[in-house]
């Protein structure tokens, strides 16, 4: 049984999955956190929060490395790891930190901060020869007018350091990116009370089809579980509404894709980690959009189980631990699986969510989860203000998504105004 540091974890899927592999493992874990109010306002009425199944659960300044550092030598002499992980994409860097000041397995701390940060991600990938957008890195808001002049529009707007497609934009137009640098410089600190970077991204928006490719890296070797497609809404912002597993592509573009995030990881230096490495397939050919270095969001995860009977989650925390992941495919009785997101399109309080028990009786549905009355909505501008969503799976060939977009559409939200 091996004993793991979480440092800090989302309150959504993750913040269940994680915990489950590592229980699941046979494994305990600490967990660690400046704020766990933060994590029990998320638990669901009436059941325990999954990160309480922690051995120990330990507060710290999880934002100042250089005291938490230190703390977390202290708290290793006492406690001992084997291996430090985290689900929350603001502290990858510093989980990768504190593992190689233990001397424990994971990643290059370098190779981590480069795959968190797109300006860096971008560079690094574009001085490596990845194929990837025209892009301008501007290091304050007064260089954007010019960077975006000399780019051209359409062209799309990025934060370097958020994450869940806050604040991503297309814009058209000087005076759509005026709006968006104002709402970004508004936004000073992230949830996590980090501060933030004032650079901005900008980058040529590309044609084509979004799909991600699922990797787990160790030892030196990267390994494909799969391709994902990705669809999405809410212009012009760039919200998902839905992703299916295995993606419905023909086989020399499935290989395209693959063989791109294969040279992106290895460009960045990635090993010993969960990759989810997100692809444009252009005209032109695939084009790198972002390196995420941790496993799927939105439920990717359990779409790829579903389908493969390879647990993304448990990957993560073998290679943390320095032992090489159960990739082995195994018959599911499923041949795709499929999400669908309930993107809400006002704001107000909810009232209902009429439908909803049709669908989660319904055949083929793998997963439904809904919102509860009573709880406030926020038009949709990002991942983050879903209402709920539904799963499906397709025994037979790659219809999930059908079924799962087909079930989504019977149902209809009941939003009062505040």
């Amino acid at each position: 049984m091996a004993h793991l540091l979480v440092v800090e974890s989302w309150v959504g899927s993750m913040s269940r999955l994680l915990p489950r592999a590592i229980l699941g493992g046979g494994h305990t874990f600490t967990f660690l956190t400046r704020d766990l109010h933060h994590y029990l306002r998320s638990a669901p009425e009436g059941t325990a929060h999954p990160l309480l199944a922690a051995r120990n659960t330990v507060g710290a300044d999880t934002n100042d490395e250089s005291s938490l550092l230190p703390f977390v030598d202290r708290l290793h002499r006492a406690l001992g790891f084997d291996g430090v992980v985290t689900s929350c994409d603001y502290y990858l860097p510093t989980a990768a930190r504190i593992a190689g000041r233990l001397g424990l397995p994971g990643p290059a701390p370098e190779s981590v901060a480069d795959a968190c940060r797109k300006d860096a991600t971008r560079r690094v990938l574009h001085g490596a020869g990845v194929p990837g957008p025209r892009f301008a890195v501007c290091a304050d808001h007064a260089a954007v007018p010019r960077a975006a002049r000399e780019l051209g529009f359409p062209l799309v707007v990025k934060p370097v350091d958020l994450c869940a497609g806050m604040y991503v934009r297309r814009v058209d137009d000087e005076r759509a990116l005026a709006d968006v640098c104002r709402a970004v410089a508004e936004f000073p600190v992230n949830a996590r009370g980090q501060l933030r970077s004032p650079v901005l991204l900008l980058e040529e928006l590309l044609d084509g089809p979004e799909v991600s490719v699922e990797t787990v890296t160790y030892g030196g070797t990267t390994h494909v579980v799969g391709v994902t497609d990705k669809s999405t809404g809410g212009a012009p912002a760039f919200i998902e509404t839905g992703h299916m597993f295995p993606a419905s592509l023909a086989p020399g573009e499935t290989k395209a894709a693959e063989d791109t995030a294969l040279r992106a990881v290895r460009a960045l230096g990635l090993d010993s980690v969960v990759a989810h490495t997100e692809i444009k397939l252009t005209a032109a050919g695939p084009r790198v959009v972002e390196v995420n270095p941790r496993p799927a969001g939105n439920r990717i995860t359990e779409l790829v189980r579903h389908v493969t009977g390879v647990d993304l989650a448990a990957a993560s925390v073998d290679v943390a631990l320095g032992r090489a992941p159960d990739l082995r495919r195994r018959a599911t009785g499923l041949r795709s699986a499929a999400v669908a997101f309930l993107v809400p399109d006002r704001s107000g309080t909810l009232e209902a969510v009429v439908g909803a028990e049709g669908v989660r009786s319904a055949p083929d549905v793998l997963e439904a989860a809904f919102a509860s009355p009573g709880d406030a909505v926020r038009a949709a501008d990002s991942n983050n203000e879903y209402l709920g969503h539904v799963m499906a799976g397709d025994a037979d060939g790659l219809g999930a998504r059908a079924r799962a977009e087909a079930l989504l559409s019977g149902l209809h939200t009941k939003v009062a105004a505040r």
